[in-house]
C-alpha cells in the first residue's frame, strides 16, 4: 500500500491549549473526535515532540478550539510552525485564558472546550489523549476548517511530525515554473502567472506571515 492512500482520510484543524508553571501556549493538531456521550469524552492525537505534549502530561487538562474556514494561515503558522518551549506562540494571536488558566482561541473560531484527561494510548511517537469535556461554547458559530480545505485552499502545509505530513515530490523535468519555499513553515509558493520577483515588497507568506526576505529558491 502506498502512503498516499491515507490522505483520504478525513481530518479537521484544531488549536490545542496548555499551560505549565510559567506560561501558556498552543499548537496545532488535525486530528480530534469524539469517543462517547454521558458523559462526553473526546480523543486527540498529540505528538511526543510537542511541548504541548510535555504541558499535558504534566497538569492533565488542555482545550480545544475549533478553527474556521475563516482563520487566517498567519494563525494557523504561528500555533503550528514553531515551539512553545522557546517561543510566545500566542503573542499575536487573539484568545483568552478561562479561570482554570488554559488559553482558548478567539479569532474566527468555531468554538471550544475544556478537556480534563482520563485516559491515555501510547504509541512510539504520539499519544492518543482521552479526555472528559467538562465546559465549553454555549453554541458553534462559521464553517469548521477541515484539513482538505486548508490544503487545497489555503495551500498550507503540515510539519513533519503530523500524522497528515507530505514530503515534498519531486518535480518533473517538464515542469519549468520556479519554486520558492518559506524557511519558517514549508509553504512553497509556484504561481505559473506571477513569478516570485514581480510580488509586491509588502507580500508575506500567506500561512505564517513571514516576508519575502524568509524566501529561498528551491
Amino acid at each position: 500500500m502506498k502512503d498516499e492512500v491515507l490522505f483520504s482520510l478525513s481530518y479537521g484543524m484544531y488549536a490545542i491549549g496548555v499551560k505549565d508553571e510559567q506560561k501558556i501556549s498552543a499548537c496545532i493538531v488535525n486530528t480530534v473526535f469524539q469517543v462517547t456521550n454521558n458523559p462526553n469524552r473526546i480523543a486527540v492525537s498529540m505528538s511526543h515532540d510537542n511541548y504541548s505534549y510535555d504541558c499535558i502530561m504534566k497538569t492533565g487538562m488542555f482545550t480545544v478550539s475549533v478553527l474556521s474556514e475563516d482563520t487566517s494561515g498567519a494563525v494557523i503558522g504561528a500555533l503550528g510552525f514553531s515551539s512553545g518551549r522557546n517561543t510566545d506562540k500566542l503573542a499575536n494571536v487573539r484568545h483568552k485564558v478561562l479561570a482554570e488558566g488554559l488559553p482558548v482561541i478567539t479569532e474566527n473560531c468555531c468554538c471550544w472546550l475544556l478537556c480534563k484527561v482520563t485516559d491515555r494510548l501510547e504509541t512510539p511517537t504520539h499519544t492518543v489523549f482521552i479526555a472528559e469535556v467538562t465546559a465549553g461554547s454555549d453554541k458553534s458559530v462559521g464553517t469548521p476548517m477541515t484539513y482538505d480545505y486548508y490544503h487545497k485552499v489555503i495551500k498550507g502545509k503540515a510539519p513533519k511530525n503530523a500524522p497528515t505530513y507530505q514530503a515534498k515530490q519531486p518535480v518533473g523535468d517538464g515542469d519549468s515554473t520556479e519554486s520558492w519555499i518559506c524557511t519558517v513553515c514549508g509553504y512553497v509558493y509556484n504561481d505559473p502567472d506571477v513569478p516570485f520577483e514581480d510580488l509586491p515588497d509588502d507580500w508575506v507568506c500567506p500561512i505564517c506571515g513571514m516576508p519575502k526576505s524568509a524566501f529561498k529558491r528551491q
